[in-house]
């Protein structure tokens, strides 16, 4: 299996503009630029936003895995991933989880997304610290 993405550019880094095009289209020639980057004051994307968005949903879906594996069936599972960076670069991410699961303690729900943290695909791809939370609800 492949997946692809495209990105076009035009311009400086500063001034120009880019459009970036998933293979499925969901993204189709979506803006981002220095703005949507680094200044936020304009609407479209950045790589950053994007490899939040590719984590949350990679991590979740291994939670979700990790628990179906174990009998279990999620009513609902909500990650919000937070990409940190600095001048040097992307210096870790983190990954919250709130997770209504009927029928498990809060430590297992604990330990089933420390081992999604570690095992997810992006989460092996990183070269980074990745650290997460848990929570149960009901």
């Amino acid at each position: 299996m492949k997946r692809t993405a495209k990105a076009h550019w035009a311009g400086s880094v500063k001034e120009g503009k880019g459009e970036l095009t998933t293979q499925s289209e969901i993204l189709s020639k979506t803006n981002y630029s220095f703005r949507t980057r680094f200044v936020g004051d304009e609407k479209g994307t950045n790589p950053e936003e994007l490899l939040a968005a590719a984590h949350a949903g990679c991590f979740t879906m291994a939670v979700s895995f990790a628990l179906t594996e174990k009998g279990l069936n999620p009513v609902s599972l909500d990650t919000e991933a937070t990409v940190s960076m600095d001048s040097t670069g992307i210096t870790g991410i983190h990954l919250s989880i709130s997770g209504n699961v009927p029928g498990i303690s809060a430590e297992v729900f604990e330990a089933i997304t420390q081992g999604a943290e570690q095992n997810c695909l992006i989460s092996k791809v990183l070269n980074l610290p990745i650290s997460s939370e848990a929570y149960l609800v009901s």
